[in-house]
Parts: structure tokens; sequence; C-alpha cells
């Protein structure tokens, strides 16, 4: 699936949130700027400001709403992935330095304080408190998740636990976006909660798939060392699957132990787990996701945007990175 099918008509949109996000910078320090286009650089596939342009195109939402709301998701989104890679000590992503690879610890903390603001503002800008409200409620969800993760998940083999976590991690960012969208619309209650459905649905399969590639993906596409979150003492949904099927496994025993700070153990592990059928499972779960979400879009009156939505649910499980 070529992303160019579901990017085709939010193409120029998506090149207005861009400049929306680098205007933040205008008036700031002068290192923030440079550390605001390093991240932009960096590039990604812009996925949920598209969501957004998707949905509320569809829906005839205003677009310098959707461009506003698009620019807040999007460095929203942003911070969060420069405090993940400073919380994780990661020196790539995307193939390119990361931000704490370059700056210090304490600079690195505050550029991602600053972009967390800029994109209040931007929500702000909507003019639309419900939209506030969500967007400040998204962010109170993502943080607590990183600090439920960071002290009581690690060595967990939790099917709840793991659901919670990819909710906060990925699927409420998701959900928000394509809610907001909706409800800066001219569109009734049912359809904005079909919408917030619609973007769960992808944002968990999204991070399902993120979870398999951590183990099936090409190391230099996927930019982290294969198997890191076991490393790191997080159990994925591949890893769950393995651990149900294999209760006894010596590896999997010695998880709620500290086990995974044995780097020998845990890349035996690793290559059980690539072994085994449990990320063709997890694949399957993924795809579950997407055919609900699928169903949701059924309703919808046939329009470029609608078919670009089934298309970016379908390459949600496509993907090689």
């Amino acid at each position: 699936m070529n992303a160019v099918t579901f990017l085709s008509p939010v193409t120029e949109e998506i090149k207005l949130v861009e400049e929306r996000m680098r205007a933040q910078a205008d008036e700031s320090h002068p290192d923030l700027r440079a550390a605001l286009e390093h991240l932009l650089a960096a590039g990604g596939k812009r996925i949920r400001p598209t969501l957004g342009l998707l949905v509320g195109n569809m829906l005839g939402a205003p677009l310098d709403k959707l461009v506003t709301l698009g620019a807040a998701v999007e460095l929203l989104h942003t911070a969060t992935l420069v405090h993940d890679d400073l919380i994780d000590g990661a020196l790539l992503r995307r193939g390119m330095a990361t931000l704490n690879a370059r700056w210090s610890p304490p600079a690195t903390v505050l550029t991602g304080d600053y972009l967390f603001a800029r994109a209040a503002i931007l929500a702000a800008e909507t003019d639309h408190l419900p939209l506030m409200k969500l967007f400040s409620e998204t962010l109170a969800i993502i943080v607590n998740g990183e600090l439920t993760q960071m002290f009581t998940s690690r060595g967990l083999i939790s099917r709840d636990n793991y659901y919670k976590r990819i909710y906060a991690k990925t699927a409420s960012l998701f959900e928000m976006t394509s809610r907001a969208a909706a409800m800066v619309s001219p569109s009734d209650d049912a359809t904005i909660e079909s919408m917030r459905d619609f973007g769960y649905q992808i944002g968990v399969a999204f991070q399902i798939v993120d979870d398999i590639l951590d183990f099936t993906g090409d190391q230099a596409s996927v930019g982290k060392p294969l198997g890191s979150d076991l490393h790191n003492g997080l159990a994925t949904l591949p890893s769950i699957y393995y651990a149900e099927a294999n209760p006894n496994d010596p590896d999997i025993l010695s998880l709620p132990n500290g086990g995974w700070t044995n780097n020998d153990n845990m890349t035996r592990l690793v290559d059980n787990i690539r072994a085994s059928d449990a990320t063709k499972k997890a694949m399957l779960e993924a795809e579950q996701h997407i055919d609900r979400a699928l169903v949701i879009l059924d309703p919808m009156e046939p329009c470029a945007e609608r078919d670009a939505l089934e298309n970016l649910a379908k390459y949600i499980v496509n993907r090689k990175v």
C-alpha cells in the first residue's frame, strides 16, 4: 500500500500544517528554532494531521481550523517523541540523530516543554472550548501513561496493562485527532462518536504493528535494535502471545524478577519470539481493529476523503516501518 494513496487529497494542506508548525519558533531563542527545524527535517508521514484533514474535509469542517488542529496535534506528538527519546536514551529516530544526542538533558526537556506549550496555544487558536478541553485531557493521558510504563509496567506480562499502555501512548492521540476534526465540522453527536471510534481503532492497530515491527522489521528502517522493548523490560503483544503459548519458558519466567537486564537471555527470547507464530497472532489482532474501522466508514457518503481514510486504515497493517 503506497502512502501516496491516502495523502493525495491533502498534500497541499499538509504543507500548510508544516508552515504553521515552523511558525511556532519564529519568536523563540535561536537554538530552539534550530531544534524545531531539526525535528521537522526528520519528517515522518504526518499520519495524525493527515487523519484530521481527511476526516474534517469529509465532514465539511473549515480548513483554517483543520490546519490549526493538525499543527497542534503534530507538535504535541513531536514533543512526546523528544521526551520519549530522552527517557529511553535513544540516539537515533528515523535514521537521524535525536535531540538528546545533540543537546544536554536539561535543554532537551525544555525543548519538549516549549513544544507542548506551543501545541496548547495552537489548540486554543481553534476557538473551540470543548476541543481545548479534549486536547488537555489527551496530553494528561499520554503523560500518565508514560509514568505508568516507567513505574509499573517493566517485567509485567499483562494484556490489561498492555492495552492501557498503547491507548495512552498512541491510540488516545489518534482518537483525539479524528474526534476533534469532527467536532469542528457541522456534524451531529453520532458522527463525532463514530469518528472518535475510527481514530481509536486505527490507533490501536498502529501501535500493535509498531510492536510487531520491533521484532520483525529491518533494523535500519525501524531505526533501533530489534527487540528493544523487551530489552527495556516491556512485554508487548507478540511477547504476550509467546508467553501464553510458552508459560514455562525460563526467560519468560525471569521477566517479573528483572530478567530483562540479562542481555543474552533477552536476545535469546527475542529470537524465540521471532521464530514463533506470536507476531502473526498479533497481526491478526491488529487487522481486526482495522476491520472495525472500515465498518465505521461504511455509512459515510462516497468521496475522495472517505476512500483515502480506507487506504490509510489498510496502510497501517501493511507498512514495513
